[in-house]
């Protein structure tokens, strides 16, 4: 395998491919890590290197990185429900662990790690969250939140004690085009497009387009101080704000029910129930319905002031995942 700048984990999902589309506009010469089961719609007609193993397989990570300078860490489980929810955190911290025990021994320069907002503590908050408010494992709701923190708190010792050159991310809720899967907001997106959410419940998110989160990759590669978090996030809004801005674009009436949380959970459990049947993601969650408690809102000052992130609108994010959706076809046309 011939020497490249770079190696982006994950690179197939929706915020790994739009880390690999902003590399390689700056002319970096990228590899890529993808499961073999993994499709590669985001990656066609790329040109990139293509490396296949998994993030948990230390030989493949290490035969992964063999030459590379740099890399990105993207690849994570991030799924809100699981049959077996300790899957989820296995995946993310052994997976994260094997991918720093490589990059060490491998020589890599720098490393950017994905992590995510979800290891910041909103509960309590009366105002947007910034980089000093850190969670402590069992304070996270649910194990993608939890396997998180495990998996921070890792990188974190590993550029302590062993001198891991890592600058750690914390994106919000991406939003925008190529959501293959789609992620969970992007279920929400798809659900409210097509008419089927009414309703809302009272809480909040920090939308961001995922291409400024993943130009935000890049600059914390040039400029991030090792060891350091940044919030890579967009704008506050709630979800009742959201979802009038979803059916805006989709030329729908904007929902006006304000349901509360307590009526939803058993609705919750018998979608989890089905779920062990079906094998599909339930849309309805129980620690979905836990999160939505609170307002994750979040500051990305410290990415302003120090590495020079920008974000666009979040409605502009909304408006080409809607457009990105009915093109693959997971909207009709009129929706």
């Amino acid at each position: 395998m011939t020497a490249d700048d770079i190696l982006v984990t994950g690179a197939s999902g929706f915020l790994g491919s739009a880390v690999v589309r902003r590399a390689l506009a700056r002319g970096l010469r990228v590899r890529v890590l993808v499961r073999p089961d993994s499709p590669r719609t985001n990656l066609r007609d790329l040109p990139v290197t293509v490396a296949v193993g998994d993030m948990r397989d230390a030989a493949a990570m290490r035969a992964a990185l063999a030459g590379v300078r740099h890399l990105c860490h993207v690849a994570a489980d991030y799924r809100l429900w699981a049959p077996d929810a300790e899957d989820i955190v296995r995946a993310n911290q052994t997976g994260t662990a094997a991918v720093m025990e490589a990059a060490l021994a491998c020589g890599v320069e720098r490393v950017v790690y994905t992590s995510s907002v979800a290891t910041l503590r909103v509960a309590g908050a009366s105002a947007p969250v910034a980089e000093d408010a850190p969670l402590e494992p069992q304070q996270a709701i649910g194990a993608y939140k939890r396997s998180k923190v495990l998996a921070e708190r890792l990188v974190e010792r590993m550029v302590a004690e062993r001198g891991l050159p890592a600058v750690i991310v914390n994106p919000s809720t991406p939003v925008g085009p190529r959501d293959v899967r789609p992620t969970p907001t992007g279920r929400i997106i798809v659900e409210a497009a097509a008419g089927r959410m009414p309703a809302f419940v009272d809480t909040g998110l920090n939308l961001v387009h995922v291409d400024d989160v993943a130009e935000g990759h890049l600059l914390a590669l040039d400029q991030g101080r090792i060891g350091q978090r940044y919030i890579l996030g967009g704008q506050d809004a709630t979800l009742r704000e959201i979802l009038a801005e979803i059916a805006a674009i989709s030329g729908r009436r904007a929902p006006g029910i304000r349901l509360p949380r307590w009526p939803l959970y058993p609705l919750a459990h018998l979608a989890q129930g089905a779920a062990r049947f079906t094998g599909r993601e339930p849309f309805l969650t129980v620690d979905g319905l836990n999160m939505s408690r609170y307002h994750m809102f979040f500051s990305s000052a410290k990415a302003r002031q120090e590495l020079g992130y920008t974000a666009r609108p979040y409605r502009d994010g909304l408006r080409e995942a809607l457009e990105w959706f009915r093109d693959a076809g997971y909207l009709h046309r009129s929706a």
